[in-house]
């Protein structure tokens, strides 16, 4: 294997996330259940929180493939890469959720990409017990997140709450896993940097 191929795959990882549809074994949670009766306003704020979600998720993919580049552990790494493959169905869910409800997709997925990515690799190069303390707080604070924009939806709409519901569910277990890893807790400095950086993030996200 040529000491390019990593990158090169890097690269290709990168691109399949930002521009390509995103596979999923499962299905869509609340696929089954029937479209809301949502008004334009309601429309509008629920996809811009859909997209929100997406960029969290773009962001995911990036952080856990710079991480399991530069993990020392092979069970670290093959954990990291199970929760980016259970990420990349949040990614197929979110997106086809902002279709169904007449949205589009950050326009700065890229910059959020590379941001994330470069946090991961840094994670990863600081030690696993480190690496996977970033995985215990970013999950942490995503599922914060999701917990916020449950109580923003609509009540007739169980779709987009099913699918939140999921991606919870997912987050809490990548959080247990990593802590059972032997994750540490991270400083409370790294902690209030993420949380910064988070918020930039996902005021941007809803309207970009």
């Amino acid at each position: 294997m040529s000491l390019l191929d990593p990158f090169i795959l890097q690269i290709d990882k990168a691109l399949r996330t930002v521009c390509a549809s995103a596979p999923t074994l499962r299905a869509m949670p609340g696929e089954d259940l029937s479209e809301a009766d949502l008004t334009d306003a309601e429309r509008r704020d629920v996809a811009a929180l859909m997209r929100v979600n997406h960029v969290g998720e773009v962001c995911a993919q990036a952080l856990y493939a710079g991480q399991a580049l530069s993990a020392r552990n092979e069970a670290v790494r093959s954990a990291l890469e199970h929760a980016a493959g259970q990420e990349t169905e949040h990614l197929n869910w979110t997106a086809r959720r902002i279709g169904e409800l007449g949205g589009r997709r950050s326009l700065l997925n890229p910059l959020w990409y590379a941001g994330a990515w470069t946090i991961g690799a840094v994670a990863g190069r600081l030690g696993d017990p480190t690496s996977l303390g970033f995985v215990v707080e970013t999950e942490r604070q995503v599922e914060a997140h999701l917990d916020g924009h449950r109580g923003r939806l609509p009540k007739a709409d169980l779709r987009s709450r099913a699918i939140i519901e999921q991606m919870k569910a997912d987050e809490i277990a990548h959080a247990q896993t990593a802590l059972g890893l032997g994750a540490t807790e991270l400083s409370p400095l790294a902690r209030g940097a993420m949380q910064a950086a988070a918020k930039l993030m996902t005021t941007t996200a809803y309207w970009l």
